[in-house]
């Protein structure tokens, strides 16, 4: 799956469909020519076939239909994940602000250092769906300042706990975001969705269609809306990845509009 998720969607798509009806109607000419003659149907048999079909891709629309609510609740809790922890960053960046110098400066560059490797680095290492490393070694240097700093008065006494916690939600934001990083779906659900789709098509083969073409054109449809819904599924599987995976964009904000300024 990992190989589909990387091609752009304008092919991920058509390769999709075009294999699955492609395979769908080879396999529907082998069976026609070779299985459907051997097989005798008695008075009845063609509604018991029919229910048993509808029957099965009731079950099988209902486990693709939870399978892409589930992604899509997942994908869009990624990019609210992201944006909590830049809204996070924000906070922590103004925090420091009041700090007194040169203590704010360094904080102040050093927050921006962090942020633009999330932009260049972080972010193309999420969409090859590894997770980065790197920004740990910058946050221990912020936290290493931050609890250095000893406040004199009661105004900086509350500051430094409103930054520490400020910087507490933002490396929470970002443990979330880490952990996201991997998320898919299980390969038994993969598992499910595959020999669904197998057995939905299989079925629609037993069925004695006095004209080929009316039976070829009827699995193929089957076929093509079965890999369009496949198709929705893995393009939301993995957050980050892919054309539709989560983009830097608020961070990028941030850095633009509040760290360079």
């Amino acid at each position: 799956m990992d190989f589909l998720v990387r091609l752009p969607l304008i092919l991920t798509g058509p390769i999709l469909i075009v294999v699955l009806v492609g395979v769908s109607l080879v396999s529907l000419k082998w069976f026609r020519k070779h299985q459907l003659p051997r097989l005798r149907f008695g008075e009845g048999d063609v509604e018991f076939g029919a229910a048993m079909l509808a029957s099965i891709m009731v079950f099988y629309g209902l486990a693709t239909a939870l399978t892409a609510v589930q992604v899509w609740e997942a994908y869009e809790r990624v990019k609210e994940i992201t944006e909590q922890e830049a809204s996070a960053l924000a906070a922590f960046y103004r925090n420091v602000s009041y700090y007194p110098e040169p203590l704010r400066s360094a904080l102040r560059e050093d927050i921006r250092g962090y942020t633009h490797q999330i932009i260049t680095q972080s972010w193309p290492i999420q969409r090859r769906g590894q997770i980065p490393a790197e920004g740990v070694r910058l946050m221990d240097q912020v936290q290493s300042k931050l609890v250095r700093f000893e406040p004199t008065t009661e105004a900086e006494k509350g500051l430094a706990l409103e930054t520490l916690a400020s910087y507490d939600r933002m490396m929470e934001a970002r443990r979330t975001r880490l952990a996201s990083v991997e998320r898919g779906l299980p390969g038994i659900l993969w598992l499910v969705i595959t020999l669904g789709a197998f057995i939905s098509l299989v079925s629609a083969f037993y069925f004695p269609v006095h004209d080929e073409r009316v039976h070829r054109v009827q699995v193929g449809l089957l076929a093509g809306f079965i890999g369009l819904v496949i198709f929705m599924i893995l393009a939301l599987d993995r957050p980050y990845q892919g054309d539709l995976g989560v983009k830097p964009r608020p961070y990028e904000i941030l850095y633009e509009q509040l760290m360079t300024h």
